[in-house]
């Protein structure tokens, strides 16, 4: 299983046709900075974020270097193939759009078959369908990390994020009301769930090029999942 997670090639994400531009892979090393300027985008609309602050790679590098090094836990980033202006019909690949991770729940070893899902996308690419479209396409990867359980901690005032998660399939599976200080405001947040294939059978007949299937929704906000707790405790520094 590991080789598995740590060797996926990149893939086709499909959005609205199975041309759609778009190829999702697992971010490398070279692509913290990239990650984190799409993250620090978030920050100040206090919607998908509990940081209240732009975070630096430096900040990073452990919880970056945590994830690139694990079979079960990755990031991946989202690229648009575009045409090169010679007209070869070499595609080229742009800066990333989007990204997306799993991150440990708990870091107690009974926790590791549940995972929380964190999606950010670029402003610019708003509206577009990819944070509908690179969330049903991590759940398709879910069952070959070992992962049973997928879950979405978001602020309760965003509704697009909800929004998008429950059409997903996705449900209430808890309530924190006032546990973050957003300083102005005090927000409350929802755990929503979603039980996935847990048997490595079933994962192992999704090819990994399938393009996945059509967004069952566009979003124009970004969506991501809030720490509470665990951040509170800074239990293990894996979530932002």
């Amino acid at each position: 299983m590991s080789n598995i997670a740590l060797n996926v090639k990149p893939s086709k994400l499909s959005i609205n046709k199975p041309d759609d531009p778009f190829i999702v892979q697992r971010a490398s090393k070279d692509d913290l900075p990239e990650i984190l300027a799409i993250y620090n985008q978030s920050i100040a609309g206090k919607q998908a974020t509990a940081n209240l602050a732009p975070v630096t790679c430096e900040e990073r590098m452990d919880w970056f270097e945590e994830h690139l090094n694990s079979a079960t836990r990755p990031i991946y980033i989202v690229r648009a193939e575009t045409n090169n202006s010679d007209n070869t019909g070499f595609k080229a690949l742009s800066p990333i759009v989007a990204w997306g991770s799993f991150s440990d729940l708990y870091a107690r070893t009974a926790y590791h078959i549940s995972t929380e899902i964190s999606i950010y996308l670029n402003k610019a690419n708003h509206g577009q369908g990819l944070g509908s479209a690179l969330t049903s396409w991590m759940l398709t990867q879910a069952p070959s990390l070992g992962i049973h359980n997928v879950i979405a901690l978001i602020f309760a005032h965003n509704q697009p994020s909800l929004g998008l998660f429950r059409k997903l399939g996705f449900e209430q599976w808890g309530y924190m009301p006032k546990v973050c200080d957003m300083q102005g405001f005090i927000a409350d947040v929802v755990m929503l769930g979603k039980a996935v294939a847990s048997s490595t059978e079933t994962a192992n007949t999704i090819m990994l090029d399938t393009a996945v299937p059509d967004a069952i929704i566009s979003t124009t906000t970004i969506l991501d999942t809030v720490t509470v707790a665990k951040a509170m405790s800074d239990t293990n520094g894996e979530t932002l």
